[in-house]
């Protein structure tokens, strides 16, 4: 260390005078005692004020500029040093070095540039600031199809720069989007997949971008897909294979490369792994198992993608999908299910799964999971059903299946996700009168409706059980169901419907409170009072801002309130007279016509 200070004090002279062969064996000095202890060199180099005169070594016309920028480089692979060598005015001659011709000088300099860079906001600015980027971006664009090594071991250090440059800073990860870095770096992974230190490097920098929306676009005009999964499948060991995962990920996301990966064939890739790892109790297997059947899932997201691989449900991936679902492997039970929910997006898929006997399947996976069962599996095989039931054919076959028995075995279950996804089931299992008067009765289910129907924390389970109870009197137009959700204090949701900021929630509640008052209006009489059905009516029917058919439904239910004496005297005291002769010349037609006939029957009434 004293020959470091001597070398030092020595440098501080030279480096003025410019006397370049004691100003080499000072530089292989500093190199040396970096080498050996670089915390303490880098302290002592700080300490000495060297680092100011660095910024007149780094000149193109000086012999010595490559090993100060190798000096440079090392000390700033300490945090503490970043600073002070923006600080010492270095990033600028750093920076026009980079037009250099010398590929030392060019390799020292990126090195330099990238560690300065490195998680330092200040550094990451100065290079900005002197237009780093785009001149280390063109070096790439010109040297991307050199594949000796220095020149790879060049692109390599380039790569890091930048990636070190802009990780985790959206601003600088989209400047380098827009100065056109994507296409660039995928033609660099296509030339140099031979090469792990480069690809390791390219991989990292996707990762980086693709977390960014706008990058997403300019991965799908190139062949990301085609290099990910021709590198995918040469990889053996599972570090590489995750990193490659990473990438895939987010590009995922996106549609477009969504269908670019079912082409270039990454779904086999996966399946393959499914097939190696399902059995394995490594950490490192199951963690992959997971990604790959994930990652399987996500493809079928896409509309394009999922009808690619679908293939009229004669397709090979379809039924290697659905071969998951009876598995022994929870990870597989769930993208199995998840997958059949993604496939049944539309009516023909749907009906196709249901005849060819995929509900039965469901079901078992289902009664897999009812004691203590898996939450996640129940959820995406509740999902899987909901959507299969959409199709008006598909109902009475799953109904016919057991499908509401099956579910209903979940009413106990204390999980949101699971109540929600329950309750979307049964909603659209019920179209059918008989199926609705069945479930309608059930008391069991309906004063869990009725529970749930005050679940303020979870809106969407609060709003599906509002929304089965009006399906089950829209669809039962039965007096015994009326009965039971009276007995089980279910009015009184329906009125806070009628509220709600959704129209199609408000009209379905206006229309099963009609049919309540058609057909039980004694039963349901001071449950309807107490709830201040009148004054909310009022309130709806004076409110510009209500839809045409919330209007006409509120005045179809006040005409049917009229057989109750009490909630007669509350319309009385109210003056609807007042808003309903408004509503005659409103430019609905229907809305109009109900006015006069609402207006007529009051008017006789009163």
């Amino acid at each position: 260390m004293d020959n470091l200070s001597d070398t030092l004090k020595k440098l501080k002279i030279t480096a003025v005078d410019r006397t370049e062969d004691s100003l080499e064996g000072c530089l292989d000095c500093l190199l040396q005692a970096l080498a050996q202890n670089n915390m303490e060199t880098s302290e002592k180099i700080q300490g000495s004020g060297i680092l100011q005169l660095f910024a007149n070594l780094l000149t193109p016309q000086s012999s010595c500029s490559a090993k100060v920028a190798n000096i440079i480089a090392e000390v700033a692979k300490n945090e503490f040093m970043r600073i002070p060598c923006v600080d010492a005015g270095l990033i600028s001659p750093l920076v026009q070095l980079l037009n250099s011709k010398d590929q030392e000088v060019l390799l020292q300099t990126g090195r330099a540039l990238g560690n300065i860079c490195y998680d330092s906001h200040e550094g990451r600015s100065a290079v900005d600031q002197a237009g780093g980027a785009q001149i280390v971006i063109d070096h790439l664009r010109s040297l991307c199809s050199i594949t000796d090594p220095a020149n790879e071991k060049l692109l390599t250090v380039f790569c890091g720069m930048l990636m070190n440059y802009s990780n985790e800073n959206d601003s600088l990860q989209a400047q380098l989007i827009n100065m056109g870095v994507i296409p660039t770096l995928v033609k660099l992974l296509g030339i140099h997949c031979q090469n792990a230190a480069l690809t390791e490097m390219c991989l990292v920098a996707f990762g980086n971008l693709a977390e960014l929306e706008s990058s997403k676009e300019q991965f799908a005009s190139t062949h990301i897909a085609e290099e990910l999964v021709k590198l995918f499948r040469k990889q053996i060991e599972h570090e590489k294979r995750e990193m490659i995962f990473e990438v895939l990920a987010p590009l995922a996301e996106n549609d477009a490369i969504k269908l670019q990966l079912v082409e270039a064939g990454l779904v086999e890739c996966l399946l393959d792994i499914v097939q190696q790892k399902v059995d394995s109790d490594k950490e490192d297997d199951i963690a992959e198992l997971k990604t790959a059947s994930d990652l399987m899932v996500l493809l079928l997201l896409g509309d394009e993608s999922m009808q690619r691989l679908f293939e009229g449900g004669k397709g090979n991936v379809f039924h290697k999908v659905l071969s998951w679902v009876p598995s022994n492997n929870h990870q597989l039970q769930l993208a199995g299910a998840l997958a059949i929910a993604n496939f049944a997006r539309n009516d023909g898929n749907c009906i196709h799964m249901v005849d060819s006997g995929i509900v039965e399947k469901l079901m078992d996976l289902l009664d897999r999971h009812v004691e203590d069962g898996n939450v996640t599996v129940q959820h995406a095989a509740l999902s899987a059903l909901r959507n299969l039931a959409i199709p008006v054919v598909n109902k009475a076959k799953m109904l016919s299946a057991g499908v509401t028995e099956a579910v209903l075995k979940f009413l106990k279950s204390e999980m949101p996700p699971v109540q929600f996804k329950l309750l979307g089931t049964l909603r659209m299992l019920i179209d059918a009168q008989e199926a609705a008067e069945q479930l309608g009765q059930n008391m069991k289910l309906v004063e869990r409706l009725v529970e749930w129907c005050e679940a303020k924390d979870h809106a969407g389970v609060m709003g599906e059980s509002n929304r089965l109870l009006s399906a089950l009197i829209r669809h039962s137009k039965s007096k015994d169901v009326i009965k039971t959700i009276v007995q089980s204090g279910g009015i009184k949701h329906l009125v806070t419907m009628a509220t709600s900021e959704h129209v199609i929630m408000q009209n379905e509640a206006l229309v099963a409170l009609a049919l309540i008052a058609a057909l039980e209006l004694g039963t349901a009489e001071k449950d309807l009072e107490s709830a201040k059905l009148v004054q909310i009516l009022h309130k709806l029917l004076a409110d510009e801002r209500s839809a045409p058919e919330i209007k006409y439904n509120s005045m179809v239910l006040i005409c049917a309130l009229m057989g109750s004496e009490s909630l007669h005297k509350e319309v009385q005291d109210l003056a609807f007279l007042d808003v309903v002769s408004k509503l005659r010349s409103h430019e609905n037609k229907s809305v109009a016509q109900q006015a006069s006939l609402t207006e007529q029957r009051l008017t006789v009434e009163s």
